[in-house]
């Protein structure tokens, strides 16, 4: 089975989503989630991140652990991962070819069809049952309450930052957007939350109705901070002189979050180490996050595309790029909110800006929609241009190959992108 072609042919979500198409094929496999162990991850922003360093760590102790993040970078297969082992091809299509006669039996018989989260999501969990995995870490793909990964019970709920993003199907407010998240919250279980001030008493509350203990990081409690080109160090409370491999400040709220999951672990059975903690932190990796692609002209790749992560990325320009000259290559997709993220990213007056329809002029703003918006936050002499995504970059690494080229805006153009450097 051809399954990225298979997978074409399905809604990405829906904006009135439920639970019962996954309730329905769990059930059809004797509901394989209800054997396994589980942290739950949602946010707007942070989630991948802490997936990342929670799994890592984990493995780093000797532990199997299934990962399960998306959006997918290069292939489908790199969101769903068994000791940092990406599922085969086969392993793939051994699940699929079942599960796609149980999802045509379901579409027949219910009047919303499985979407395309909805077929990843069971793919993921009937694999990582079939792996016996000792524990999975789970990124919710959209909001908490509805979203099909939300089947399970896990052993640790995790909500990171909350930002606008989505608002058509979570909410307007961030309030609205928590409360969604928060859906992930479960009875007689714990969770772990990135202290917002929009945000905390919903949390708090209901955690209190569903008899949740919660564990709030503080920013406050982040201390003795250092950096360098490769590495920041960090203190949180016990933890002394913590190396985490990711750049950016909020990179040291999320390793707080992982280190306060591995303090609730271990008092649930789990024996993770401080060895395993300082070498799964240290050594992790996460693509696509202010990720240096490339030197010689230096091409760094951020998926930044809502106003909180545009707002950390800038945080982390200003941190380690200061310094540098530097060109935006920007794709907005069709979804996203292009006014706020361009008015954010052109209050870097000196640089040089190209408006590209990234990779799939349907699912991307129009250059020219973007130059537009662009011109009226730009001051006279800002160089703004309109290139295809190729032309932008080769132009780019030509013509300002002493500057350092920062690819954002999208994911889905990553794929793309390390296409075009390869060439």
């Amino acid at each position: 089975m051809d399954v990225e072609e298979y997978l074409s042919n399905f809604a990405k979500y829906t904006d009135k989503p439920t639970l019962d198409a996954m309730i329905w094929l769990m059930e059809k496999y004797n509901n394989p989630h209800n054997n396994m162990k589980f942290i739950h991850v949602a946010g707007t922003n942070g989630k991948g991140s802490v997936c990342e360093m929670l799994s890592n760590v984990l493995v780093k102790q000797g532990y199997k652990v299934g990962k399960f993040i998306s959006p997918h970078l290069i292939s489908f297969n790199d969101g769903i991962i068994v000791n940092n082992k990406e599922i085969t091809d086969d392993e793939v299509n051994e699940i699929l070819i079942p599960l796609s006669q149980k999802i045509e039996e379901y579409n027949k018989t219910h009047e919303n069809n499985v979407t395309w989260f909805e077929v990843i999501t069971s793919i993921a969990l009937i694999y990582f049952s079939k792996q016996n995995c000792d524990i999975v870490v789970l990124e919710t793909g959209m909001g908490g309450m509805y979203d099909c990964t939300n089947i399970i019970l896990p052993i640790i709920s995790v909500i990171t930052s909350v930002g606008l993003d989505h608002t058509e199907i979570l909410g307007k407010t961030i309030e609205d957007i928590a409360y969604k998240k928060a859906g992930i919250i479960k009875q007689n279980s714990d969770t772990v939350v990135y202290k917002q001030k929009d945000t905390i008493d919903i949390f708090k509350n209901v955690c209190l109705q569903r008899n949740n203990t919660l564990h709030i990081v503080d920013e406050k409690d982040i201390i003795d901070v250092s950096y360098n080109s490769k590495i920041q160090t960090f203190s949180y409370k016990q933890y002394k002189n913590i190396d985490i491999n990711l750049k950016g400040k909020k990179q040291l709220n999320n390793a707080s979050i992982c280190l306060e999951c591995i303090d609730i672990l271990n008092k649930k059975g789990f024996n993770i180490k401080q060895q395993s903690i300082r070498e799964g932190l240290k050594t992790v990796v996460h693509r696509a996050r202010f990720e240096i692609l490339q030197e010689n002209p230096k091409i760094i790749f951020d998926g930044a595309h809502n106003e909180s992560a545009i707002e950390h990325l800038k945080q982390s320009i200003n941190q380690y790029e200061s310094k540098s000259k530097r060109v935006y290559i920007i794709s907005i997709l069709n979804t996203k909110d292009e006014k706020t993220i361009l008015k954010k990213m052109l209050e870097d007056r000196d640089a040089i800006f190209y408006l590209t329809d990234g990779n799939d002029t349907s699912r991307y703003t129009a250059k020219e929609t973007l130059l537009k918006e662009a011109k009226e936050y730009a001051n006279k002499n800002t160089i703004i241009k309109t290139k295809s995504l190729k032309e932008a970059i080769n132009e780019a690494k030509r013509e300002f190959s002493d500057y350092t080229i920062f690819i954002i805006g999208s994911f889905y153009v990553y794929k793309t992108v390390i296409d075009i450097l390869k060439k």
